[in-house]
């Protein structure tokens, strides 16, 4: 009877340094995945995902956007933004 064989877990560190050297593309395919002892399929699909993602690095974060949107609502009712300014600077001045 054979063994089973589990799958390999790669972290998101490991992920992302093989598609940025797929990117560059200064190595072939089969040059990767003898380096990194991975499947050619599988540097072709990290490579695929890193493309399609890239933008979110340049994504506002989502504390900017819950700020916006509160500016958005308060706007839209014409409520001042000042109230939730000074509750902000009182909390800074009291966890000090």
């Amino acid at each position: 009877m054979t063994q089973k064989q589990t799958r390999r877990k790669f972290s998101a560190a490991f992920k992302a340094k093989v598609a940025l050297e797929a990117v560059k593309g200064q190595q072939t395919l089969a040059e990767l995945a003898k380096k990194f002892e991975v499947n050619q399929v599988v540097i072709a699909r990290l490579k695929a995902e890193f493309l399609e993602n890239m933008s979110a690095a340049f994504e506002r974060t989502e504390k900017a956007q819950c700020r916006s949107s509160l500016q958005k609502i308060r706007s839209a009712k014409n409520l001042p933004m000042w109230p939730l300014r000074k509750k902000t600077r009182l909390l800074r001045l009291t966890t000090h």
